[in-house]
């Protein structure tokens, strides 16, 4: 999924930062109300997780000015605020869930992949295909002609961006944004050495070949 976590204690977004990341999540992060507003807003993100007490503009009005713009993505509230008033404000702003700090990690994670499924039931695409071979977001697997292929995570991001652009050229650029969270060039051939871990996974020991090379433009996922 691709998340954004709106947070502004610095420990404690690292620290689910990198824990969403470990889980094979792409996360960005935002440390106020404002910034996180205008992200959210301008952002294709499945899930958002924003804390109740921000400076600049609170995670309630957040959430209810992201509402009240048509905004529909599944947000699950944080607050050390934990009376059942509480709660009940916090879902009528606008949440659809509200877990109370401190929390278990695992509990967020159960929590955000349940309102990531909520939406998979309506209008989201949670399988991609292409050709023969099939991607799923909810169970987090991958499977060509039938045949289950395992990915590492950074593979398995890597594959869904691709996959969600089926038919399109995909630049680096691009790549480094939305799978790696880069917003500059690392000058590294950290996309090549993936791509070509990801093409023999997805390619050895079948006829077609899927992930096209395109010289001087970047990568295509293509069937035939």
């Amino acid at each position: 999924m691709k998340i954004l976590l709106i947070e502004d204690d610095r420990e404690a977004a690292e620290y689910l930062e990198r824990a969403l990341n470990e889980a094979g999540h792409t996360v960005h992060v935002a440390g106020d109300g404002e910034t996180g507003f205008t992200l959210a807003d301008g952002g294709d993100y499945d899930v958002l997780i924003v804390d109740r007490m921000l400076p600049r503009r609170d995670g309630l009005s957040v959430v209810a000015g992201l509402r009240a713009r048509g905004q529909r993505t599944p947000v699950l509230i944080l607050s050390a605020l934990g009376e059942v008033d509480d709660r009940v404000t916090g879902l009528r702003a606008g949440g659809d869930d509200y877990l109370t700090k401190p929390f278990a990690l695992s509990e967020l994670l159960a929590r955000i992949e349940v309102l990531n499924r909520r939406v998979g039931a309506g209008d989201v695409e949670t399988v991609y295909r292409a050709g023969d071979l099939e991607l799923d977001r909810l169970s987090h697997t991958v499977r060509r002609a039938g045949k289950e292929i395992a990915l590492q995570p950074r593979e398995f991001r890597l594959l869904e961006y691709l996959m969600r652009h089926a038919g399109q050229v995909v630049t680096r650029t691009m790549l480094l944004e939305n799978v790696w969270d880069y917003h500059f060039d690392p000058q590294t051939n950290v996309i090549d050495v993936h791509v070509s871990r990801l093409r023999g996974k997805i390619e050895k020991g079948f006829d077609k070949p899927l992930l096209h090379t395109v010289r001087g433009a970047g990568y295509m996922l293509k069937a035939g």
